[in-house]
């Protein structure tokens, strides 16, 4: 089991800045997949970013590229999310994730465990 506990969410105005943690503890030993997703009222839990399990690789959904920087810190078992540039689309709870599946990482089904979530408001 991998439990994980998302922090730093907030209210913030158009073109601000959030950076989203995710600390995982449990067994952790084994890396995972790791992504960010959100979901806003009345919508489906939509993907934003992933990293792999040896951070090698990153992959980020068109409406967040070049405005969001995922990352993860090995030694402190944490999940980062830089949110620069932030627009009112972005206004959602985000959903730290962590996985071993097979599935495409861009979907839920590539995730074994999910956080509780942390809400990110942009208004002015």
């Amino acid at each position: 089991q991998v439990q994980l506990v998302e922090s730093g969410g907030g209210l913030v105005h158009p073109g601000g800045s959030l950076r989203l943690s995710c600390a995982a503890s449990g067994r952790t030993f084994r890396p995972h997949d790791m992504a960010w997703f959100r979901q806003a009222p009345g919508k489906e839990r939509e993907f934003v970013a992933t990293i792999s399990r040896l951070g090698e690789t990153t992959y980020y959904a068109d409406s967040v590229k070049g405005r969001f920087t995922i990352s993860r810190d090995y030694a402190k078992n944490t999940l980062y999310l830089q949110m620069n540039s932030l627009k009112s689309e972005d206004t959602a709870v985000y959903y730290c994730a962590a996985g071993r599946k097979t599935a495409p990482v861009v979907t839920t089904a590539a995730y074994d465990y999910w956080g509780q979530g942390t809400q990110v408001t942009v208004s002015s």
